[in-house]
């Protein structure tokens, strides 16, 4: 049997989400980590609690609630951003968060310092259709 250790992104994965298992007490359908030059985008799919996503049916409570989980991210940068930089072997300088009510996901967007824009689609696209080069850029 060959055994292979766990790639940066999974290890990263599997820490978020028992992090958010701890923290909250409810465990994310699934974890998917992007890495990518500076910036580290972590989404938890479906890790809202169902009293959470009925908070986000009025402004307010979408508010406290983006408001809560940034808070919740920022607050424990320290013991969960250490666990990063020791697997990444970077450090962090800043993390962003914000919750996807319509789906349940929370996104968590670590930064090495580098200027970021994030863009939310309203849909998936395919691997057919996201497929560029270099040149294809503006």
């Amino acid at each position: 049997m060959n055994y292979s250790p766990l790639t940066i992104t999974a290890q990263v994965a599997h820490t978020v989400r028992d992090f958010q298992q701890l923290r909250t007490g409810h465990t994310p359908k699934s974890v998917t980590v992007v890495l990518s030059e500076g910036v580290m985008v972590v989404t938890l799919h479906e890790a809202l609690t169902p009293a959470e996503i009925l908070l986000c049916q009025t402004d307010i409570g979408l508010t406290r609630l983006r408001d809560f989980h940034r808070d919740l991210i920022r607050g424990s940068l320290g013991p969960l951003g250490t666990e990063i930089e020791r697997i990444a072997g970077v450090a962090l300088q800043e993390v962003v968060a914000d919750i996807e009510p319509a789906t349940g996901d929370i996104v968590h967007i670590f930064t090495t310092g580098a200027l970021l824009q994030v863009f939310k689609l309203t849909g998936g696209l395919s691997g057919e259709t996201w497929v560029g080069s270099e040149s294809d850029s503006a």
